[in-house]
């Protein structure tokens, strides 16, 4: 079974019941393979994309455990060591686990974004989040203006939006 796979299916595991962060990771994850695609991304920064986007918010589940909330920095504090575990477990190895739990460290962190990996992840988070969270035209103008960079996020976020 293919890495990318087994990786789906212990994020699911992981978060067992609690279907909005099942249905979170897995549409992050759609919209980042999209925009990678699209943007032309090489197989391995692809492959590190996927891997992130499915264990970006891994660290929620921790924090909420730890501290009682979901806040980004607490996400990035616990969810390294929990993303690098689960990606040795679903055969992932060396370079690709840093880079991966680089971005779950940094994925609500908007400044020096460093790679087209990255600014993916976050344009990805972004146009699911603004959704979840019922954003307003405002917030999501604000949000395009800011966050988006890549010319498929763009137009993702522009069509998705109607802006």
């Amino acid at each position: 079974m293919e890495k990318l796979h087994i990786l789906k299916e212990k994020m699911v595991k992981y978060y067992e019941g609690d279907p909005a962060r099942i249905h979170h990771f897995l549409k992050v994850h759609s919209f980042a393979k999209w925009i990678g695609e699209e943007e032309g991304l090489e197989s391995e920064t692809l492959e590190i994309l996927e891997a992130a986007a499915l264990v970006h918010d891994i660290g929620i589940k921790i924090a909420e455990e730890k501290y009682g909330s979901d806040a980004g920095p607490l996400q990035e504090k616990e969810g390294p060591a929990a993303a690098e575990q689960i990606l040795k477990e679903s055969g992932y190895e060396g370079t690709l686990i840093d880079r991966v739990c680089y971005l779950v460290g940094h994925h609500h962190t908007y400044t020096d974004i460093d790679g087209a990996d990255y600014q993916i992840l976050v344009e990805a988070d972004f146009l699911v989040n603004l959704y979840e969270g019922g954003e307003s035209r405002e917030a999501i103008e604000h949000a395009y203006s800011g966050i988006f960079r890549t010319g498929a996020g763009q137009r993702l976020c522009r069509e998705v939006y109607g802006l």
